[in-house]
């Protein structure tokens, strides 16, 4: 029994290393925002929308990642200097999945992210063009899942209850710090035509730390500030959208300490399409790397680029939208 949950413990810390290494980058996803006209200010309404991904690298019987991210957006009435007002939280999560093969242990897991609260101020500047600012924060030191993984394959740790070592442990480094959140996107929407650029910023308190005794075998963790940018084009046809996207991030620092270490970051390229549904819009994507900086080195020795095929899904559900304003009839003129 005991070799048993060796086993299955030692495949949860491959896992985790896994999708440590696959996501050494911002808490930010890279593509989470393309095919949304974020430089656009909202209708005044309620919007939720939820956006997933699936992730697969080239490296062989790597654990395969994927994020759900579902948001509530809030199109105020205040338009403060003429622009409006749009309140955001969203609860991310991460996830992982073995590709090892027979006789391997496998381990499947499911990680929160802090709860990101977020303020939005879009303008409206004519001739279908659109710019807004954002600020937020991932509330990680609040709420954020630990990814904590611990077997007892290994020389026990006097300092951890129980005894266990914390092999692959963090999961996710990045959420032994709230991720501070700062984006600027500018959109064109004249025509049908979808045309955005978006760069957002994630912040960290470097270097992080975990609470507790987990947090003390940890100890400091080194973080990467990074900057991301998501890249849209695309034209409606009726209900139908198609069109190419692309996204990338880069870590500024990948010193030997950093958790993104080596990694200066990715950029990839594809294609989205979509159907509007008017109770619901559909959106689909699926994108390949073009440029990584990830690598892993084969059964032979022999260093490789790490690329990654991305595999996306997004609802926008408009929950409600306040009811258009009559215009006033205007009194008839008699002649006495």
């Amino acid at each position: 029994m005991l070799k048993r949950w060796t086993a299955v413990l030692t495949g949860a810390a491959a896992v985790a290393l896994s999708a440590t290494a696959s996501y050494a980058q911002s808490t930010t996803v890279p593509g989470e925002q393309v095919g949304l006209a974020a430089g656009a200010p909202l209708p005044e309404g309620l919007y939720a929308v939820d956006t997933f991904t699936y992730r697969r690298t080239d490296q062989p019987n790597s654990a395969d990642t994927s994020v759900n991210v579902p948001f509530l957006l809030w199109s105020t009435p205040f338009t403060p200097l003429g622009g409006r007002i749009e309140a955001l939280v969203a609860q991310p999560t991460v996830f992982a999945f073995t590709r090892n093969g027979a006789g391997q242990g496998n381990k499947d897991i499911s990680i929160n992210v802090g709860t990101l609260l977020a303020g939005i101020w879009a303008f409206d500047l004519g001739g279908n063009f659109g710019v807004s600012l954002l600020g937020g924060v991932h509330l990680n030191d609040l709420d954020a899942g630990r990814g904590s993984l611990f077997t007892g394959a290994f020389a026990p740790n006097p300092r951890v209850p129980g005894g266990l070592s914390p092999v692959g442990t963090p999961v996710l480094p990045i959420f032994s710090s709230n991720t501070y959140r700062f984006g600027v996107a500018g959109s064109y929407t004249g025509d049908g035509w979808d045309i955005t650029a978006n760069l957002t910023a994630n912040i960290y308190d470097s270097p992080g730390r975990f609470g507790g005794p987990v947090g003390a075998v940890i100890g400091p963790i080194r973080l990467s500030d990074a900057l991301n940018l998501d890249l849209t084009a695309t034209k409606t046809f009726g209900n139908f959208e198609i069109g190419a996207v692309g996204y990338g991030t880069y870590n500024f620092d990948i010193s030997q300490f950093s958790a993104a270490v080596n990694n200066r970051g990715r950029f990839a390229l594809g294609g989205l399409v979509g159907y509007d549904f008017k109770v619901f819009k559909v959106q689909a994507y699926v994108a390949r790397d073009v440029v990584t900086g990830a690598q892993y080195t084969n059964a032979l020795g022999r260093t490789r680029d790490n690329y990654s095929t991305d595999g996306w899904i997004r609802f926008i559900i408009p929950l409600y939208t306040p009811p258009a304003v009559s215009p006033v009839a205007a009194p008839l003129m008699r002649k006495g």
